[in-house]
């Protein structure tokens, strides 16, 4: 199998650095998954952006959800959270922005699936999500 695609979902308010950094780097490293930037690209009706998001969750493996300090407001997070669970895409948290163990989840995602920020526990992380969810074969 080719490397896994991975859906990265962030808060765009608060975390859009870090995304750019996290993706950038996961070019140069040696995890095992690729992406693309599928962020929007300019303002739409919320039901054109969840028909969106939907559509490229269910092109992917795995979601990896970039937890930053103020996860609280990200409701977008929170609806791609669910529509990867509905999805059956396995998805797992990293760390970001300063956040850790004693920062504010988004809805439906565990503590104990969310890690920090280290290429070594990312590829650990992206190899088990790869066991769970429609990706078991």
């Amino acid at each position: 199998m080719a490397e896994p695609r991975a859906f990265i979902s962030f808060d765009v308010d608060n975390n859009s650095n870090e995304k750019m950094l996290f993706a950038g780097q996961a070019w140069h490293s040696k995890t095992p998954f690729s992406h693309e930037d599928w962020s929007a690209k300019e303002p739409m009706a919320q039901s054109q952006w969840e028909n969106l998001v939907k559509a490229k969750i269910n092109k992917t493996h795995l979601m990896i959800v970039l937890v930053g300090k103020h996860m609280s407001t990200a409701t977008g997070v929170v609806k791609e959270i669910a529509m990867a669970k509905a999805q059956d895409v396995p998805y797992f948290g990293v760390y970001v922005g300063g956040a850790d163990a004693n920062s504010t989840l988004p809805v439906g995602l565990a503590r104990n699936r969310t890690i920090p920020w280290t290429w070594d526990g990312v590829a650990a992380a992206v190899t088990q999500m790869m066991g769970e969810g429609k990706n078991k074969k």
